[in-house]
């Protein structure tokens, strides 16, 4: 179990209760030390967590989702306020962030948990989440690219990473990132 400790960064919890007016998202986009950063830096963002979700195992811990057999994937939390950070703008942040149309990897990173995802938390995020999908699929074959294989699905629970990976680039600055997007822009 995660420590009660705050954030390396916003100095937030990184334990619930989160503020009432905060929303969650959840999104894989790879290796989670990079998107975490990605998401960390946008103002709006309360705190940010890295964590598992999407696999068969209860409160897996990473050597065993390493081993691909426990299907979760590596998955970023972000905690908003709605009022000052949309959701659509972090969609178009992790379009932008990673090559969605790579299966199951990002860059050098290999393996399941490393695949495309954002997981919802209501029918409104489902509805963004999919229009967003359709407008970056039209911006990346006019760019020659292929199909986006990004898995869109209802929230599954939610399980935090061991205390080393959270913040870890912060930590550890000159710490590896395989995060790189396809270099289409969402405009």
């Amino acid at each position: 179990m995660l420590e009660p400790t705050p954030h390396f960064v916003l100095h937030t919890p990184l334990l619930p209760p989160f503020p009432e007016a905060c929303e969650l998202a959840l999104f894989g986009l790879g290796c989670f030390w990079g998107a975490e950063r990605l998401f960390w830096k946008q103002p709006g963002v309360h705190v940010t967590a890295v964590g598992y979700a999407g696999g068969h195992l209860p409160n897996p811990d990473y050597r065993q989702v390493c081993t691909g057999l426990t299907g979760h994937n590596e998955v970023v939390r972000v905690v908003f306020d709605p009022q000052r950070l949309d959701y659509d703008r972090l969609l178009a942040l992790f379009w932008v962030g990673h090559d969605p149309t790579q299966w199951m990897r990002q860059g050098n990173d290999v393996g399941s948990q490393y695949r495309s995802g954002i997981y919802t938390h209501s029918a409104s995020q489902l509805h963004k989440a999919l229009a967003s999908r359709d407008h970056y699929q039209s911006r990346l074959t006019q760019a020659g690219l292929g199909p986006i294989v990004t898995e869109i699905l209802p929230a599954p629970e939610f399980f935090y990473a061991e205390a080393y990976h959270q913040q870890y680039l912060a930590k550890n600055p000159h710490g590896y990132c395989g995060l790189g997007g396809t270099g289409v822009s969402w405009a």
